[in-house]
């Protein structure tokens, strides 16, 4: 049984904040979603035939998509700020 340290562990690992009033409902589905994936360990598979998904490629021929800078003036466009030649985007992940 996950107890709420758990959930506030697994939160903390997600990057998300989880109040405290919210702690004892998601313990509980935190629980429920193990017990559903626990019903694996019950599943019994004929040991005679191995079950292993075929490995397989999927390649496409080298070329180039499209002709060389052919859509770099149009993107500038759409960008509020630059720096140099580079394009400047709002920080969206931290290292908190």
């Amino acid at each position: 049984m996950a107890t709420k340290n758990d959930v506030k562990k697994l939160a903390a690992l997600a990057r998300i904040s989880v109040e405290d009033a919210s702690l004892e409902k998601f313990t509980g589905e935190f629980d429920a979603i193990l017990a559903y994936i626990g019903q694996l360990e019950k599943l019994k598979l004929p040991k005679g035939k191995q079950t292993k998904p075929a490995l397989r490629n999927a390649m496409r021929e080298d070329g180039e998509p499209h002709a060389a800078r052919a859509y770099t003036e149009k993107l500038v466009k759409q960008f509020p700020a630059q720096e140099g030649d580079a394009l400047s985007v709002k920080q969206i992940l931290s290292h908190d």
